[in-house]
């Protein structure tokens, strides 16, 4: 009994310091190591359980650098750290961007220092400067130039609640463009950024070590809490994975890349989109704030979602929409079928469907959201069909539809090639669905979409289209009469983020 009252008394006390304001917040600091952190080796370790920068006097560093959280970027969310800081000055970057230089980031910063002017400001890293001061409340113009809406309180006021040299709580809060910093639970700086060419709503994390004299800065108890995002704009994730085959082919990091970022560049009024990479994300708060997830991936036990598929359920109980491109329509006879199945309407079966490669025709588009502005285009792709669907079609609606030739039965019968029963579908011209949507039963949204074998072809706007219509629908975003319009990304953007691929072996003599 003795232990066991010890042990309550410590589990008392341990909770006692967690309040209500604490709920929904994800730690993404292990304590121990710099796991799912990037920056130079020289500058940052973990010292007493806290990520620590410092610099030094016999080998200044040339420029600002930061440490940067790779697991996810962030949109709406609050934040909740403790910070300490001896000499100098640092900062927490957030919905920022990577700069030319290593380790070099620019965006909106929460500032802090070791002196007693700018700890609690907004500060524009290499993006406008000064957004406001400590005590203001400001607005960016469309000019990028901030305008103070009201002095709440005197900078020297604000300065009496940090404690110098010792730990602080940073608390900062970011929903649409409406950013608040506080520190020690009091408010510092407010601003809500107008400027519509340049306010982010969404980017990445870091800390900072300034340049100049020798500094040293520390972090513990870093907390993240995503946020629904505001003015009913919807969140769209798009998981990648592993590189695979040959250029050009399940370009899956660049093609979600590509995607993500010209939803962001040409509908930030609608969404957020973002893209995690090579896999199942390890941002423990990736699916969060989440309204449609769009998996691009191989299959089978390859694929994405193959060890997470109850999360994936979840988030289907969830409402969340659940689509599919490509390979990532197959996982394996039988019940993972069936998982995919359940969140898309359809998928690829063994001994069932068939994959050849061939130049599909669409000319005729049904009356659906993920149609609109899609005009007639024919293209060569990897088009899987005779997709096993959902019973009855019940909740499956066809939207690219086409008749396969007659060259795509050139192979023999195999577990992806050929069987009798698609080979008399094919000389009876039975016309194919190879991109589809789901309306589940739960009130939930799925699609699948078979092509995108290769990455060239997202250069074709309705081919495009349809995959863009497809992801905003799922998420339930209203989808306007021309469709999700995107201009043709060029070869410069086509050729960004491709996979490395092994080189092709040379044939001995």
């Amino acid at each position: 009994m003795k232990y066991l009252s010890s042990f309550l008394l410590i589990f008392t006390l341990c909770m006692s310091n967690v309040t209500a304001d604490d709920t929904g917040f994800t730690s993404i600091f292990d304590g121990k190591t710099l796991n799912g952190w990037d920056g130079n080796p020289k500058l940052w370790s973990v010292q007493d359980g806290a990520i620590t920068g410092t610099t030094s006097d016999e080998d200044p560093i040339q420029y600002n650098q930061f440490l940067i959280w790779t697991q996810g970027e962030v949109d709406d969310f609050e934040l909740k750290l403790e910070y300490k800081i001896e000499k100098g000055n640092s900062g927490i970057q957030y919905r920022s961007f990577r700069l030319p230089k290593d380790y070099s980031i620019g965006g909106y910063q929460a500032d802090f220092e070791a002196g007693t002017k700018f700890s609690g400001i907004n500060y524009g890293e290499q993006f406008r400067g000064i957004l406001a001061k400590r005590g203001e409340k400001t607005t960016i113009g469309e000019n990028g130039k901030p305008t103070v809406d009201e002095t709440f309180a005197k900078s020297e006021d604000l300065q009496k609640k940090i404690k110098q040299g010792e730990w602080n709580e940073y608390h900062i809060i970011a929903k649409g463009n409406h950013m608040i910093h506080k520190i020690n639970g009091v408010t510092m700086s407010e601003v809500t950024d107008a400027d519509t060419d340049k306010r982010r709503f969404s980017g990445l994390l870091a800390f900072q070590v300034h340049r100049g004299p020798a500094m040293k800065v520390q972090f513990r108890n870093i907390r993240l809490k995503r946020l629904p995002l505001s003015d009913g704009r919807k969140k769209i994730v798009y998981v990648a994975g592993k590189p695979s085959h040959g250029p050009g082919q399940h370009e899956h990091n660049a093609g979600s890349l590509l995607l993500s970022r010209l939803l962001n560049e040409n509908h930030s009024d609608k969404l957020v989109a973002t893209a995690y990479l090579n896999g199942w994300p390890g941002d423990p708060t990736a699916f969060d704030n989440v309204d449609g997830l769009v998996m691009f991936s191989d299959g089978q036990t390859r694929h994405v979602a193959f060890e997470h598929r109850d999360a994936v359920s979840k988030l289907a109980a969830r409402g969340v929409g659940i689509g599919a491109m490509h390979y990532a329509v197959e996982m394996l006879k039988d019940e993972t079928n069936q998982d995919l199945i359940s969140w898309i309407g359809g998928a690829f079966e063994v001994d069932y469907s068939v994959n050849p490669h061939w130049t599909a025709i669409y000319d005729k588009f049904p009356d659906h959201a993920v149609a609109r502005g899609v005009t007639p285009f024919e293209l060569e792709d990897e088009w899987y069909f005779n997709m096993r669907f959902a019973k009855g079609m019940e909740g499956v609606s066809p939207i690219l539809t086409a008749i396969p030739p007659e060259a795509t039965m050139s192979r023999k019968d195999g577990h992806h090639s050929g069987n009798p029963a698609v080979r008399k579908m094919v000389a009876a011209k039975t016309p194919q669905h190879l991109c589809w949507t789901y309306n589940r039963s739960d009130g939930g949204r799925g699609f699948g979409f078979t092509g995108t074998h290769f990455h060239k072809n997202l250069t074709n706007d309705s081919f495009r289209k349809t995959l863009l219509n497809a992801a905003c629908w799922i998420s339930k975003i209203e989808i306007p009469a021309k469709g999700i319009e995107t201009p043709t990304p060029n070869q410069a953007e086509m050729d960004a983020n491709l996979d490395p691929k092994p080189a092709k072996k040379k044939k001995k003599k």
